[in-house]
């Protein structure tokens, strides 16, 4: 048996009986297949398959399955066929995740009897990010609902009183960039890789002011859009995603040029022309700089620089503190047609 991994999916080749030998000309064999992701995130787990051209394949499984290994959303497209002619399995599997593979076949003998061989030797290996393909395969389809651009004039953070203390009297009056957490597809090159600051630029299209709610505190700060976003700034597509939700969330990336985040995403993300692209610009127009975000999609925009809270103004927002619309550490809804891509979520 051979074990090949293209562009997230496995190919085990079978073309040998249990015995090691090939079986005689026209013999049909059905292949099972065992895929255990041995680290995940809730939805790791093992899925067994029987195929086969006869219905009434022999009840052979391998183990128990562990409580903790369920509902993996692979695919399997195989049948049975005359060898010596090789049987493809072919799996589609998440990104980011260790999986081990083990392979049985079985061989239906003249007395119409399977003969079932053992499970094969296991196979262990990881699947990686997203490649920029794949990321610009999303930036496609983010790009289909990101809607008309409107026009916006500062950057915001929401947190609570406890953390602008704590930036102030431990950190010098500076934020500093933390480890991005695991929100969004699983397979962004920036989960627990890129370190930076969130802020949000979605203003309310009646007032063209930021809202008046949050779901990350009662506390906001807000800089002129030009401290963060300039002809000296490269902007990159990180995410595309939704939590079981209508609205969807779109991650970009701001890191001055030069600087270790623009390194770290020049390597992994599509960079955007920041003068023209469907989500977030900044243009020259009549000698000043004028900015936009898209208005049906959620921008999240990680800075990867620290910033000086005397570069803009705190202040206590009206509204309400939404938890429901928090996204950290959400999880991508795996089951929806706008945001996933056919190599996993």
């Amino acid at each position: 048996m051979g074990v090949g991994l293209v562009g997230g999916s496995i190919t085990p080749l079978l073309g040998v009986s249990s015995a090691g030998q090939s079986p005689p000309k026209g013999t049909k064999v059905g292949v099972w297949r065992r895929v255990v992701p041995r680290i995940g995130e809730g939805r790791a787990g093992m899925l067994e398959e029987g195929v086969g051209g006869d219905a009434n394949l022999p009840d052979r499984h391998p183990p128990p399955i562990p409580l903790w290994a369920q509902d993996v959303p692979t695919k399997l497209v195989a049948k049975a066929v005359p060898l010596p002619m090789t049987v493809r399995g072919h799996w589609f599997l998440s990104p980011r995740t260790e999986y081990s593979v083990a392979v049985q076949t079985a061989v239906k003998q003249s007395d119409g009897e399977y003969l079932v061989s053992g499970w094969s030797e296991t196979v262990e290996f990881c699947t990686g990010d997203y490649a920029k393909e794949h990321l610009a395969q999303l930036q496609e389809k983010a790009e289909l609902i990101a809607g008309r651009m409107l026009r916006f004039s500062v950057f915001y953070r929401n947190q609570h009183k406890e953390y602008f203390q704590h930036v102030r009297m431990h950190c010098g009056n500076v934020m500093k960039p933390s480890l991005k957490d695991n929100s969004g597809s699983h397979g962004s090159p920036t989960s627990g890789m890129l370190h930076g600051i969130f802020f949000s630029c979605n203003t309310e299209f009646n007032t063209g002011q930021p809202p008046q709610d949050s779901p990350y505190g009662r506390y906001r700060f807000q800089i002129p859009a030009q401290r963060l976003f300039n002809p000296n700034t490269n902007l990159y597509f990180a995410d595309f995603y939704c939590m079981y939700t209508a609205y969807h969330y779109v991650v970009l990336v701001l890191a001055p040029k030069g600087s270790s985040g623009d390194l770290f995403c020049r390597e992994r993300l599509p960079q955007l022309d920041i003068s023209s692209n469907k989500f977030l610009t900044c243009c020259v127009e009549e000698g000043e700089l004028v900015y936009r975000h898209a208005q049906d999609s959620i921008l999240e925009v990680i800075y990867t620089e620290p910033v000086d809270l005397s570069l803009g103004v705190l202040g206590e927002i009206s509204g309400h503190q939404l938890m429901s619309l928090s996204t950290a550490n959400a999880k991508k809804d795996p089951s929806c047609k706008t945001c996933n891509i056919s190599v996993g979520r």
